[in-house]
């Protein structure tokens, strides 16, 4: 097994499994591609893959589970600002917020519990989060993609990706925070 088939192979299990650190190992993943001279396709598809298939247990533990599961994350304080944001506007706008979602802090796990406990319908939680799932991990193995083709020194590119990741992410969570006590 080859160092990238290896990376790619951890990758899937990383995004398959809630909580863990999919973000930093997929501009890992983004960066090495580009210091590789390889394809970002691959690296996008499989932590897409594992992301959704994330996203799939969750909704069947949100909707065989109820609200217990989302009861007992809510005791970390992000997860719980997700939970209040999250909520009222799945009722509302239901597929645009699951999408979103994928920029907050735990929010794909909190959007994929509350789709299910909410009991939405199958096919559109599914396609909500193919949505998310693509988008989010363009996003993210893009952004590791250009640290590495900016800054040839791997440490220093990861660094600087996730600087940026950082920054947006932190953006993005005030925006959503802010628009929430708006309301």
């Amino acid at each position: 097994m080859d160092a990238t088939t290896a990376g790619l192979l951890v990758l899937f299990v990383v995004s398959l499994v809630p909580l863990l650190p999919t973000e930093v190992t997929l501009l890992g993943m983004g960066v090495a591609a580009a210091q590789g001279g390889t394809s970002l396709a691959p690296v996008i598809a499989v932590a897409s893959a594992g992301c959704l298939a994330s996203d799939q247990a969750l909704y069947a533990l949100g909707r065989f589970g109820g609200r217990a599961a989302l009861d007992r994350l809510s005791r970390r304080k992000k997860i719980a600002a997700g939970i209040g944001w999250l909520d009222g506007r799945l009722q509302r706008h239901p597929r645009p917020v699951l999408v979103v979602a994928r920029w907050l802090p735990s929010g794909g796990t909190v959007g994929a519990l509350l789709a299910g406990s909410l009991r939405w319908p199958m096919a559109e939680f599914f396609t909500a989060s193919a949505v998310g799932v693509t988008l989010w991990t363009s996003y993210v193995a893009f952004l590791g993609y250009a640290g590495g083709q900016i800054i040839t020194e791997p440490g220093i590119s990861m660094l600087l990706s996730l600087g940026v990741a950082l920054v947006l992410g932190s953006v993005i969570t005030y925006g959503v925070k802010r628009s929430a006590k708006a309301i």
